[in-house]
């Protein structure tokens, strides 16, 4: 390949990935490409609670090129649970355009379930910094900002008051809770769905079973996981005329990889791949080191 058609290619990944980031949810928290905040969270009551945490590293590529790295961390405990990531442009994107994400969730756990009260995201660009805020109460938000105020858009669908019952924050939702206690890694653990509000894109999305296969990370998990296909609707807080909104919701081919927090009925995504026209998106984790806590024991004095 020489030089001229490398730079046309190169520019027009950036410019992809460009569209990508403006278009899709500003909680994507940098690194993520497309859809890598909504995963599921199943709410259903569950009576024994477990402890585990993980730390992971995750890299971003479009058509095999580095386009962002990030961090995640999340803790599970006996009766709170709370969540962290932060990322950035990396390799050819970040000579282009550079930008970092930070975000974070935290809650309660009752009868088992992951009970989102707060959720926080934001992003900074060179051009701006944005920052969201969600208070939740019961899965329904009850206040959310977004600083600086956005300018109305006409085009875009209004977000009711009833878009946000019945909803998971993009950082709780991608955590998937499997109920019973049977195997987690199991094809009954896909099929799911749930409502995702993000402080300005409410959209649903549902998960179906693919396939079983097994994950190594360059350093941590190396085993099962659990391979689901992921299907996008969006909802309110659109413009439906944006393309890469068109694109996403008529994908069919869009997995996600999913392997279990130690000492939990917690899975969380290991790869996500969404494919584009201009090649494969692929969020996957480079390391995934996962480890059980013991239950906190109660005083007896």
């Amino acid at each position: 390949m020489n030089i001229r058609s490398r730079r046309s290619r190169d520019y027009s990944l950036v410019s992809a990935t460009r569209a990508v980031s403006r278009q899709t949810s500003s909680s994507r928290l940098g690194l993520a490409v497309g859809l890598c905040a909504g995963a599921w969270l199943v709410l259903a009551p569950q009576a024994a609670t477990a402890q585990g945490r993980v730390d992971a590293h995750y890299e971003a590529t479009l058509a095999g090129i580095p386009v962002g790295k990030g961090a995640w961390t999340i803790e599970i405990g006996d009766d709170t649970f709370s969540a962290s990531a932060q990322g950035g442009t990396a390799g050819l994107l970040k000579a282009f355009s550079g930008g970092t994400g930070s975000g974070a969730s935290q809650g309660r756990i009752v009868n088992g379930a992951l009970v989102a009260n707060a959720y926080t995201a934001t992003t900074t660009t060179q051009k701006k910094s944005e920052t969201i805020r969600l208070v939740l109460a019961n899965g329904n938000v009850k206040d959310f900002s977004i600083d600086p105020t956005p300018p109305v858009d006409p085009d875009r669908v209004v977000v009711t008051d009833a878009h946000r019952k019945n909803v998971l924050d993009p950082m709780t939702g991608s955590m998937l809770r499997v109920p019973g206690n049977g195997e987690v890694l199991a094809p009954d653990s896909c099929r799911t769905g749930a409502g995702i509000f993000d402080g300005r894109l409410r959209y649903d999305l549902k998960l179906d079973y693919k396939r079983m296969e097994t994950v190594r990370a360059e350093r941590g998990y190396h085993g099962p996981a659990l391979v689901c296909a992921i299907y996008f609707t969006p909802i309110a807080g659109y413009i439906p005329d944006r393309p890469v909104i068109k694109y996403l919701a008529s994908e069919r081919r869009i997995e996600v990889t999913f392997v279990p927090i130690a000492g939990t009925r917690i899975l969380v995504p290991f790869r996500m791949t969404i494919p584009t026209p201009f090649g494969l998106a692929m969020l996957e984790a480079t390391s995934f080191v996962t480890t059980a806590m013991p239950p906190r024991v109660a005083k007896t004095n």
